[in-house]
Formats: C-alpha cells, sequence, structure tokens
C-alpha cells in the first residue's frame, strides 16, 4: 500500500490552521500542525480531524509542540512569526521573524532533510534567505508564497472592474511581496482579449495600486490581525502542484541564477512547480517600464537583506 503524503505547517495560527483546513479539504495529504503554545496545535488539529467523516475525506491530523511527528515530511509550510499590526509594514517585522524561522528551519533540516520547504513568514522575500541559509536544501526546494496571493488579489480587483469570472482572468505579479510589486497589465488579458481593450488606462493604475496595498487594506479593515484565507489557498495551490507533480507555473519567490539580471536573489518570477520543487523559472520579456519596476522591486529586496545581515 501506497504511503501517503505527509505536510507539516509550523505555526497554527490563522494562516497555519486555515492551510490545514484547504489540504484536508482538498483529501492532499496527511497533516502535523506545529504550534508553541501548548494544547493549541493539538485542538484545532482534533477539531479538523472530526470534520473529515462529514466532508468524507481520509486524513490524518496531528497538532504537536515538537518535531517528532513531522518527521519525512513531503513539504513543510512555514508560517510562523508576529503578523502584522495596523501601522506596521512588513519591513517592520524582520528581527524577530529572522529568529523564529532561523529556529524552526534548524528544526526542519533535521527532521526532514527531503523536503520542499515553503516559506510564508514576513518580510517574505527576505524570510527565504533566513531560511536558505539555515536549511542547506538545493535551492529548487527552498521557495516563498507571495505572487500566488499578490497574483490572486490582481485577478479579484481585475475581475470586480470588469464583471467577468474570475476564472477568465489571466494575469501575473512579479517582484518582492511588497508595496513594490510589479502587475504585469500587458500580460493580462479576460478570456484571451487584452485587459487594456476592456479597461482604462487610468482604471489599470487604480487596480495595480490597489494590488500593491492589498495586504495592508485588508491589515486595516481587521485591526486585530492580517489576511489569512487567500494566503493560506495559495499555500495550497503550490503544494498540490508539488505533491502531484503537475508542473504547473505559478509565481513563487525562487533563488535566481541569473535570471532576469540577478543572482543570488529571492524574487517573486513565475515558476514551474513539480515534485523536485521549483523545476524551471520561466523569463517573461518585459518592456522598459516593467524591468524599471522589476529592478526598482529587486532594490527593496537586496536593501532587506542587507538590513538582515545586521540584525
Amino acid at each position: 500500500m501506497p504511503r501517503r503524503n505527509k505536510v507539516s505547517v509550523i505555526g497554527a495560527g490563522n494562516v497555519g490552521a486555515t492551510c490545514a483546513h484547504w489540504l484536508v479539504s482538498k483529501e492532499l495529504a496527511d497533516v502535523v500542525l506545529v504550534d508553541i503554545v501548548e494544547g493549541m496545535p493539538q485542538g484545532k488539529a482534533l477539531d479538523l480531524m472530526q470534520a473529515t467523516p462529514v466532508e468524507g475525506v481520509d486524513c490524518k491530523v496531528v497538532g504537536t509542540n515538537g518535531y517528532d511527528e513531522t518527521a519525512g515530511s513531503d513539504v513543510v509550510v512555514i508560517t510562523s512569526g508576529i503578523p502584522r499590526k495596523p501601522g506596521m509594514s512588513r519591513d517592520d517585522l524582520i528581527a524577530t521573524n529572522k529568529k523564529i524561522v532561523s529556529s524552526v528551519c534548524a528544526e526542519v533540516k533535521k527532521s526532514s532533510p527531503d523536503a520542499c520547504v515553503i516559506i510564508v513568514s514576513n518580510p517574505l522575500d527576505a524570510m527565504c534567505h533566513v531560511a536558505y541559509d539555515v536549511l542547506g536544501f538545493p535551492r529548487e526546494r527552498v521557495m516563498g508564497m507571495a505572487g500566488v496571493l499578490d497574483t490572486a488579489r490582481y485577478k479579484t480587483f481585475v475581475a470586480m472592474e470588469v464583471g467577468c469570472s474570475v476564472e477568465d482572468v489571466h494575469g501575473m505579479v512579479l517582484g518582492g511581496h511588497g508595496d513594490t510589486m510589479v502587475p504585469l497589465p500587458n500580460h493580462t488579458s479576460i478570456g484571451g482579449i487584452p485587459l487594456r481593450e476592456l479597461v482604462s488606462a487610468e482604471r489599470i493604475s487604480a487596480i495595480v495600486e490597489r494590488t500593491a496595498k492589498g495586504g495592508a487594506e485588508i491589515v486595516g479593515l481587521l485591526k486585530t490581525g492580517s489576511a489569512y484565507y487567500a494566503p493560506a489557498s495559495s499555500v495550497v495551490a503550490m503544494v498540490e502542484s508539488i505533491l502531484k507533480d503537475k508542473k504547473r507555473v505559478l509565481p513563487c519567490a525562487a533563488l535566481l541564477d541569473g535570471q532576469y539580471g540577478y543572482k543570488d536573489l529571492f524574487i517573486g518570477v513565475p515558476c514551474m512547480l513539480g515534485s523536485r520543487g521549483v523545476e524551471r523559472i520561466i523569463e517573461l520579456e518585459l518592456n522598459d517600464h516593467e524591468k524599471k519596476l522589476l529592478d526598482n522591486s529587486a532594490s527593496a529586496v537586496r536593501g532587506l537583506v542587507e538590513t538582515l545581515q545586521k540584525v
């Protein structure tokens, strides 16, 4: 009998617990939910496990405060860290979350040396560098979830503007996960029709701006936390492509080796995700304006990495 896939989610807060929920609802894997708060991951795991007879899915869900149960995970999702509060930027989290992500990755390295690792902790691109350095895994097995979420927000706003189904919106957001992200209107279409034929330049600019501030908009509305439904759903899209070897092309934070003119930098680019992780990085043809925006985003990420080295 073939073994079932195992996915460990480190951090059982809103993003982590919702991630476990989506994983189980899609029957993708047995799930281990890890958190330092005693009783919390155990309680959430038991609650989710008790939903499986109702949903008709066969998945084991375990909650723990340690890493023994995570041993041999196929994919590890790291959501650990403090979330943003109103008035905070993702960058404000850097010192605290560096310590948290470093300690988590040291444990993951011991317990699941063959896993693909997806970073969700903010500031995301910088935390990918922390994870990569501590894990020592091949570059294709360490990646960040950002582009899928930013693209989902962008597609949502485009569909709202046009009044069409979100399923017919095709587009992508590149760059760092923050205010310098780079939505690509020139590469966006609705049912194959270029976006610029349906939406004015002024409205496209408004959509691009709202996308860049999409996370802050939700933080401002919630007042006591940050987004979790869409981030968790975005993680699970990546996990599914890896576990099923689907080779989906999704924008992820990947460690570049000369692509787009950058080297040794994690930044959001189109990636083909399969059983080996990031199996291919696809280089889009960017016009001068798009390349300038991406350069600006890359500079912002490099600045964060330099800040990381000082804290």
